[in-house]
């Protein structure tokens, strides 16, 4: 089959590698109808995340129809049209029966590695290094998902792949970072980072009761989607100082909550700006916090700031004394994608929320390089990337 792999730092190939096989009696191999470049896919492009092989094949978004399904799997059969979530859950572990599916205990083969950098071990994840399990991910014609008795749920005929594919991650994910802020009616939530997650946050945002949802990023097309997609109010960070506009909008106060959905390859100005892509560059820091110091400063006393952009592993000149001083709540995780799947399809089906408005570009497999670059390089107006293997 064609698969897209990572062959080195900003060096991806779509070649030919073998069939995907059942390796166990919880698989089912998916025959890719769908599958789309994620934002922290380009962490693995720009060679942030640790543990990437050469001919690890990426992607951890993806849909498509059940061919082949292991003798334990009861509730799929061949023809069945799923949705894969990104994170792998057995389903029975302590954190699988409390609804944090990544976190699962049992679904990364290399816990070790993880244990060694983060002290404790989250889910396997497809398509993301080998510390995180190695499994072969989804941008590629097939693939084997493991437990898939508990992860893939399965679409109605009437929804359109475009409509349900974010259901693997980044809908979710956003949902899960307004989730967090615990809003409350009349709440001011502000979001950095008005790419797909941040698009999806500042949505979900106001569908559980935000008054007021501001959206924080510099390039104009996103800063459009916000406005004219979602009904945010934006903030370009090039043009005007974040902390002071939002002093302003909220009378001194600052916003309720504060997402981050940037993460680790955070932009900005200034000297700080600088100091971080030095250190980055040394290896003497891994991520660049920008947008989360930045959050951390504008939310209001007592607020929450909720992180749902990917780090990986250190940063420095973090402001914790901001969040002891000022009684700041702090929430973070990778999405436990299974528990927000099925009722988020629901909101789907009564017309609340049409996930598709997020994709700029629709490409075949093979074009899998060029949406890379498209996406890194922000090039004829990128947003969201979806790949047709088929």
């Amino acid at each position: 089959m064609r698969a897209n792999c990572w062959m080195g730092k900003n060096d991806v190939r779509v070649q030919q590698v073998p069939d995907p096989k059942i390796l166990n009696g919880r698989d089912a191999i998916v025959k890719i109808t769908s599958t789309a470049i994620c934002g922290s896919d380009l962490h693995l492009y720009n060679g942030f995340v640790p543990t990437m092989e050469s001919g690890d094949i990426l992607g951890h978004e993806f849909m498509g129809e059940v061919v082949e399904t292991g003798k334990g799997v009861k509730n799929l059969q061949k023809g069945d049209r799923v949705v894969v979530p990104f994170p792998i859950a057995c389903g029975t572990c302590f954190s699988c029966q409390n609804g944090m599916f990544s976190l699962c205990e049992n679904s990364n083969p290399n816990a070790d590695i993880a244990e060694k950098v983060w002290g404790h071990s989250p889910a396997g994840i497809f398509g993301y290094s080998h510390m995180l399990g190695g499994f072969a991910g989804g941008q590629a014609e097939y693939a084997r998902v493991p437990f898939a008795d508990i992860g893939p749920i399965k679409v109605p005929p009437e929804l359109t792949d475009e409509q349900v594919l974010f259901l693997s991650d980044i809908f979710p994910t956003g949902y899960m970072g307004a989730e967090m802020c615990n809003i409350q009616p009349g709440d001011t939530i502000a979001v950095w980072g008005c790419g797909p997650v941040g698009q999806f946050a500042m949505k979900s945002a106001y569908l559980l009761g935000a008054e007021r949802v501001i959206g924080i990023d510099r390039f104009p097309e996103r800063l459009s989607m916000a406005r004219e997609k979602v009904g945010a109010i934006t903030i370009n960070y090039e043009e005007t100082s974040v902390l002071e506009t939002l002093n302003e909008m909220t009378g001194g106060r600052g916003p309720d909550a504060c997402i981050d959905a940037v993460g680790m390859e955070a932009h900005g100005h200034g000297p700080l700006y600088a100091y971080d892509r030095v250190k980055q560059a040394m290896m003497l820091e891994t991520d660049r916090p920008l947008a989360l110091r930045e959050a951390i400063m504008a939310c209001r006393n007592g607020g929450t700031v909720s992180v749902i952009g990917v780090y990986a592993g250190f940063i420095d000149k973090f402001p914790f004394g901001s969040v002891m001083n000022r009684s700041l709540t702090i929430r973070t995780g990778q999405c436990h994608v299974q528990r927000y799947m099925r009722p988020l399809m629901e909101r789907i089906q009564k017309g609340e929320i049409d996930p598709s408005f997020v994709i700029s570009h629709r490409m075949r497999l093979d074009q899998a390089p060029e949406g890379y670059a498209k996406f890194l390089n922000k090039e004829d107006h990128c947003i969201k990337v979806v790949l047709k293997p088929n």
